[in-house]
């Protein structure tokens, strides 16, 4: 372990409160619940009180907002956005139409919508992966789909990031 870090506790590998990072593999049950990994409910902010919003995500996958988050980042640029634009509306709407907030019950699991169970096209196995601040879940088909990149991928993001 690392130690502290700031005022971290001993031992907690996350850097920051709602930083997810990781991967890992769940089944979603017979009542559409998922099992959000104990890392990253740990790493939940006190804000948040155990809550996600959970919608579509960019690609054919859910993602899932600490509340916190998504309230900061996520409403707050939406708000930004001009309505007089067409496209800034259809965002809006797209994100905020499957926009559902919801609450870790007592064993850790988030329910998800059977829109969004649809739209993702999950089923039993599913991929959930911490995207910074942000989790992702996946069917794991159409996620290795979205891996087959390659080194010139990069190139445009190399000057802005330091790996």
């Amino acid at each position: 372990m690392w130690g502290a870090v700031g005022n971290m506790p001993k031992g907690k590998m996350t850097i920051k409160e709602n930083t997810f990072t990781g991967e890992y593999r769940y089944s979603l049950d017979n009542k559409g619940r998922i099992n959000i990994p104990s890392k990253f409910r740990s790493a939940l902010s006190k804000l948040s009180n155990e809550n996600f919003v959970i919608t579509k995500g960019m690609d054919s996958c859910i993602v899932a907002y600490p509340l916190e988050e998504w309230q900061i980042r996520v409403e707050s640029g939406l708000r930004e956005l001009s309505s007089t634009s067409s496209k800034n509306r259809k965002l809006v709407r797209s994100i905020t139409r499957f926009a559902n907030t919801v609450k870790l019950d007592a064993q850790g699991r988030i329910q998800i919508t059977p829109n969004l169970k649809e739209y993702a096209d999950l089923e039993k196995e599913v991929i959930i992966i911490g995207v910074v601040n942000k989790i992702e879940i996946w069917n794991p088909v159409n996620l290795s789909k979205m891996e087959d990149i390659t080194p010139d991928d990069f190139d445009e993001l190399e000057d802005k990031v330091i790996l």
